[in-house]
């Protein structure tokens, strides 16, 4: 087996820190060409500088088809990528009583409309160019999970579940494949700033192993998925929470 990306153009969105910054770091050090997208420009950029390995760092807003057509189409140079890590995400703690459409409308687009957006683009460009690409979504294991405070979030990532195995189902005859990864909860730099940081606790006492999941574990999982060691695997969900949902 090897996950050799060598030639491989490659792009990470929300990749700025945390679970984004850990795929991109991976899939450079596999070989690919990796361009970081965030909507924190700066970030995206001092991320690429840290990972080196020829990344490159570009602002884009995930919601703004414009924004997205454009870095993608920088991305391929002329062809088209040969990776899409939808991974760009808001993760916010809101109690139902206080979530209103405004707040609704934010998480749906930033974490389920942004996959739509890049994914059509991508998978547009790929056919255009005869390329037999991936497509790599993060969802999260809180829609197996209902998790409470959650409710537009845990939507969204079902939607983006579905969304994973229906466009498998679409484009695979052109040799395009699609899958997500739903991580569990995360010892990310977002987590770690916000109340889901006090959740590890009672989160590992329901993991089959104990210990706190890290950014490197998701990468390593995404590093395979999209290399040809994964070449006949397509329309799946792969579950990495150290065993908190036994699906």
């Amino acid at each position: 087996m090897s996950t050799s990306l060598e030639g491989r153009k490659a792009v990470v969105t929300g990749a700025a820190q945390g679970i984004g910054k850990a795929i991109a770091k991976a899939l450079a050090e596999a070989g690919a060409k990796v361009v970081i997208s965030d909507i924190n420009g700066e970030g995206a950029k001092a991320a690429a500088a840290d990972i080196g390995n020829g990344a490159v760092g570009v602002t884009c807003d995930s919601t703004k088809v414009d924004q997205v057509e454009k870095m993608l189409e920088d991305a391929a140079e002329n062809g088209a990528i040969d990776i899409l890590v939808n991974n760009a995400s808001i993760v916010p703690y809101i109690a139902w009583d206080d979530v209103d459409l405004a707040h609704w409308q934010k998480i749906i687009d930033t974490n389920l409309t942004s996959v739509f957006i890049a994914s059509r683009k991508a998978t547009d460009m790929m056919r255009a160019a005869d390329r037999k690409g991936t497509v790599l979504n993060i969802a999260s294991n809180a829609f197996y999970a209902g998790t409470p405070n959650m409710s537009a979030y845990v939507a969204a990532k079902g939607g983006v579940v579905g969304f994973t195995r229906s466009l498998a189902t679409e484009v695979g005859k052109y040799g395009i494949r699609v899958n997500a990864v739903t991580p569990g909860l995360i010892d990310s730099d977002g987590v770690k700033g916000s109340p889901h940081a006090e959740s590890f606790e009672f989160v590992e006492m329901l993991q089959a192993m104990p210990g706190k999941g890290q950014p490197e574990d998701i990468a390593k999982v995404v590093t395979f998925l999209v290399s040809d060691d994964a070449g006949w695997m397509t329309g799946q969900c792969v579950n990495v929470d150290a065993g908190m949902i036994r699906l």
